[in-house]
């Protein structure tokens, strides 16, 4: 029995580097589906499991570490299932693009709220600033304000042209960093700005609906320094929230949790109570609006098309 790390999802294998730093491929023992785990991959980038290598050669997972935490999704519309994008990360960076393709508030919103749920810290990172108009500058501007004053670090980079790359390749030398984002928000233009001999294959943008086509096909880690990993994901289309209660969603938006102790009763959903110090700080312009939409969203998820699977 050997120890390991899950540095690549190909689907239906996993690479695994063992702590004699080996590299086993290994797929999964057919009952260990049964232990409850609701989910399309139960093992996922970045678990500490155990192996079994066979005398042939063959390799199964049998056991999977306790998590610190993980990023999860609702797997697909009508799907009871989830997908656990990667475990055990020190922190996530979350790739925003005002234009080509554009990035909701509502996506960012939804993600954050996951990355809260689950103890994962997160910073934003606004990529092609070479590409965009004044207008959209400015729309970028006060999305970084917004969320800044939230309490999310925001970074300005243009990975193509290698600018503010820099200060961020320092904030991730140590630990274990996830990268997320939709296709095409330049992801492994920024893996490649920061490890030029991976050539990782880059997208082109669609022109007729400014969207990424997909390039990264499954999740992988790769060393960055001696103590250091980054996990880049396939891109995500739409992200589901995943096993949130009513109740709770209002405790992952930091600044609607913090006025919701002023509301007159405690199990305030913040949508037509009487006495709700939440409403009344939207109306204020304390809270956005922008994040009341997306906290009422994730409320009623009536709109299903958000959890078309990853393309």
């Amino acid at each position: 029995m050997e120890k390991g790390l899950v540095i690549k999802n190909t689907g239906s294998w996993y690479i695994v580097k063992t702590n004699d730093n080996k590299l086993v491929s290994c797929k999964i023992k057919g009952n260990f589906r049964l232990k409850g785990i609701r989910s399309t991959n139960p093992v996922a980038v970045g678990d500490h499991v155990k192996i079994s290598i066979n005398p042939e050669g063959t390799a199964f997972i049998t056991d999977i570490e306790d998590r610190k935490n993980y990023i999860i999704r609702k797997a697909s519309n009508l799907s009871k299932q989830s997908h656990i994008i990667a475990a055990n990360i020190d922190r996530c960076l979350l790739f925003i693009t005002i234009n080509y393709p554009e990035t909701s508030t509502t996506f960012i919103d939804r993600f954050l709220a996951s990355a809260e749920a689950y103890r994962v810290p997160i910073s934003l990172v606004f990529n092609k600033t070479d590409f965009y108009s004044e207008e959209e500058l400015q729309r970028m501007d006060n999305l970084i304000s917004l969320y800044t004053h939230i309490g999310y670090p925001c970074y300005r980079i243009s990975a193509l042209q290698n600018k503010g790359t820099e200060t961020l390749a320092q904030e991730i030398k140590e630990g274990i960093t996830l990268l997320s984002g939709h296709s095409g928000v330049g992801k492994s233009t920024f893996i490649n700005a920061l490890l030029p001999h991976l050539q990782l294959k880059t997208g082109e943008i669609s022109t007729a609906h400014h969207t990424g086509t997909h390039t990264t096909t499954f999740s992988e880690m790769f060393p960055i320094s001696e103590n250091g990993y980054i996990i880049d994901t396939p891109g995500i289309k739409g992200f589901g929230t995943f096993d949130m209660k009513d109740e709770e969603v209002g405790h992952y938006f930091k600044e609607i949790f913090a006025f919701s102790s002023q509301c007159k009763y405690g199990d305030c959903t913040h949508r037509h109570e009487p006495g709700c110090a939440v409403r009344e700080a939207v109306a204020n312009h304390e809270i956005s609006e922008s994040r009341y939409l997306s906290y009422l969203n994730i409320l009623e998820d009536k709109d299903e098309s958000k959890y078309r699977t990853a393309y």
